[in-house]
């Protein structure tokens, strides 16, 4: 199937291990017009009026649920966000019955963000608005996978034989794993690094390079994709110390010197600066880091749009 027989209308987008190639370049494709929207001075569109976005979020987030409001309003959708505190959650709700509480307003997107992996297959299962995992436990995080995607593409011009570096907290990390599975899709040769004990035991069958230590996995890369140290999702005795994590693991620019002069730095956010990264690479000339956040809404525009409208022509006057 080429790209141009693609559709994402209607599909939930729960992950991109299940993903084609043809789609995730439609996704891309589609982003970088989308990005157009976003650097013009009057952003709000009427693409996706009538249409309506439940932000469906029980872990807490800045960058991924922001982008997602961000993206529906500037589309001209109506966007309205649930966060466990102040839902019926609280009171006993479960997931099932707060999906079919949202299904039954009417709504044509849920974006859902859960600590349990697999969450965003049950509610693709359990209610029939289309469903956007927004992150669900270790398992995946495409839309963060699909932007780290762009970024790349946008920097690089082309992900094929690129060596991809991704450091630090794997075990963790449903961003490593939406990562690894987009990457080598598209063609790139992919590498993780970390701590023995923040290593999944099967991530070798993922087709990676596995290191235990940091400065083989950055000899020659292209890419370093720095991942933050999820110590709320830990249990204690992973690591010694967070300053024995830092001496070990930190990406500092000594290390950094290890990849290509031109390597490009990134990290999902938020960063623990001084710990898996130091200042000076986050905010070096080399960092697009703050340039991801801004793909990240481009990729959520394309994806509410695509999944929505099914490709059509975009409206770019209000």
């Amino acid at each position: 199937m080429t790209k141009a027989q693609v559709s994402l209308r209607g599909k939930d987008i729960l992950g991109l291990r299940t993903m084609s190639v043809p789609e995730i370049e439609l996704i891309l494709d589609t982003a970088r017009e989308m990005k157009h929207i976003i650097d013009r001075d009057i952003k709000k569109v009427p693409t996706l009026r009538g249409k309506s976005v439940v932000n469906l979020f029980f872990e807490p987030s800045t960058r991924t649920r922001t982008s997602f409001e961000l993206a529906g309003k500037y589309l001209g959708a109506d966007v309205v966000n649930i966060t466990t505190s102040a839902s019926s959650v609280v009171k006993g709700e479960s997931l099932r019955d707060t999906l079919l509480t949202v299904e039954a307003m009417g709504v044509d997107i849920i974006v859902m963000r859960h600590e349990a992996e697999g969450s965003a297959h049950f509610a693709a299962k359990a209610v029939k608005p289309v469903i956007i995992n927004a992150g669900d436990g270790a398992h995946e995080h495409p839309t963060q996978g699909l932007l780290d995607l762009f970024t790349v593409k946008e920097k690089k011009g082309s992900i094929a034989g690129l060596q991809v570096a991704i450091i630090g907290d794997i075990l963790h990390s449903r961003v490593a794993r939406s990562n690894i599975w987009g990457l080598q899709k598209l063609g790139a040769q992919v590498r993780v690094a970390g701590p023995r004990t923040l290593l999944p035991r099967d991530i070798e069958q993922m087709g990676v390079k596995v290191y235990d230590r940091v400065e083989p996995a950055l000899e020659g890369a292209d890419v370093v994709n720095i991942l933050r140290l999820q110590r709320e999702r830990q249990q204690k005795g992973l690591f010694p110390t967070a300053r024995e994590y830092a001496r070990i693991f930190g990406i500092n620019p000594q290390r950094l010197a290890l990849a290509q002069p031109d390597a490009l730095v990134m990290h999902p956010g938020p960063m623990n600066r001084g710990l898996e990264i130091s200042p000076e690479v986050a905010y070096s000339e080399q960092s697009a880091i703050q340039e991801q956040v801004k793909n990240g809404l481009a990729v959520r525009m394309a994806l509410l749009f695509l999944v929505l409208m099914g490709g059509t022509k975009i409206e770019t006057t209000a």
